[in-house]
């Protein structure tokens, strides 16, 4: 975890996460999804408004090393939905996505949040019960005709005290 950075989303994010996010999709993803699948996900980085309300509106969070991108995660502070978790391909695997998880709950606690919930790809499935959460149910989403199988998956926050 070597001079990596945890910081809050700013506006001058928005083109490297949507690409980001599209490398993710396409390369990342590539053992769990074929082609037609990653296309349908993200056939390319997202540029519109839609794309930066998502990501301005949350509570998001950045990863970066050296400057570099290397993952984002988003989380709706008024309804525990946990939209974006994406690390870049070549930082996948190496802590980055535990150590945005770590900081987007313990936000989420500090909010009162009591449920956090989303909808995980099959790469990102083992990496969130590896934290706590459980699968609710298996769906498939369709897009442009194409289905992609995800599951929608939920972790109930329980209340942390002190020691006395």
């Amino acid at each position: 975890m070597n001079g990596l950075i945890i910081r809050p989303y700013r506006p001058a994010d928005a083109i490297g996460l949507a690409t980001l996010f599209h490398r993710a999709v396409q390369e990342g993803t590539a053992e769990h999804y074929d082609a037609a699948q990653r296309e349908a996900w993200c056939d390319r980085p997202p540029t519109s408004a839609g794309w930066r309300a998502r990501v301005e509106e949350a509570d998001t969070l950045v990863a970066e090393r050296g400057g570099v991108h290397q993952g984002f995660m988003t989380l709706d502070m008024d309804t525990g939905y946990l939209d974006f978790a994406y690390v870049a391909p070549e930082a996948m695997g190496k802590g980055v996505a535990d150590a945005l998880y770590a900081v987007i709950e313990g936000r989420a606690r500090v909010r009162g949040l009591q449920r956090l919930d989303t909808e995980a790809s099959l790469l990102a499935q083992p990496f969130f019960r590896k934290h706590g959460w459980r699968l609710v149910k298996r769906q498939e989403v369709e897009r442009g005709g194409v289905k992609i199988p995800n599951a929608v998956m939920e972790k109930h926050l329980t209340r942390r005290f002190a020691a006395a």
